[in-house]
């Protein structure tokens, strides 16, 4: 079987076990370079959106701005495919990006009078779709007297550009008793279930494999 059937016949992709964050599926009859491909796919080659560009307003806190920033990046965000554009395929074409491919998150930790902790439950988007994956992700803490107040800019983007993208945690295959069965294990970092994240890896495989032929092709002309 070559990876074209596979895609057109999902019955060889059978789930074992699977909950929110984490799903197995056996794979059967893949010959193992498109199984190890997309395994590689299901990890960093699925968009996600992370935040990639903040404006610091205000940051009186011990972390310097490019600590904040560097923070801010690596919190998940839940993602929807459907609705939005990775920036290269978006029809604006901007640099600064449009409601279709970029997403604003702001964040005012205020004046505190105690020491605290600010999380990732105090970052409000303007686009409910897109949000931290959980609200107690710690971000900062500030003294009294401190503040943080930055806008940050969320687009899709995938894990080969920087590991704030990864659509997944932990994506692994293993051997059974059976030579030709194998099976697919992946955990979500929450941005994607893991079911999108398998079926987005099948069709990203698949269209890279069209691509490399299409060019294949060109070059025997």
């Amino acid at each position: 079987m070559d990876f074209e059937d596979f895609v057109q016949d999902l019955s060889s992709l059978d789930v074992i076990s699977k909950d929110n964050q984490k799903i197995a599926v056996k794979l059967t009859g893949i010959p193992l370079q498109y199984a190890n491909a997309l395994r590689r796919v299901c990890l960093n080659g699925v968009p996600t959106f992370a935040i990639d560009t903040v404006d610091i307003i205000e940051n009186s806190s011990v972390l310097p701005d490019e600590g904040l920033a560097h923070r801010l990046g690596l919190i998940p965000l839940t993602t929807d495919l459907a609705r939005f554009n990775e920036p290269s395929k978006c029809e604006c074409q901007s640099e600064t990006g449009c409601s279709n491919c970029k997403v604003m998150l702001v964040l005012d930790s205020g004046d505190s009078d105690v020491t605290r902790a600010v999380l990732s439950s105090e970052l409000s988007s303007e686009d409910d779709s897109i949000k931290p994956t959980s609200d107690k992700i710690p971000i900062v803490q500030l003294a009294p007297g401190q503040r943080i107040k930055v806008e940050c800019y969320a687009r899709l983007g995938r894990g080969t550009e920087h590991a704030k993208w990864n659509a997944a945690t932990v994506s692994t295959l293993t051997d059974t008793d059976k030579e030709d069965v194998k099976v697919l294990t992946v955990e979500s970092t929450g941005a994607l279930n893991p079911e999108q994240i398998i079926l987005s890896g099948v069709d990203e495989v698949s269209n890279r494999i069209g691509q490399f032929k299409e060019m294949i092709d060109q070059v025997e002309e």
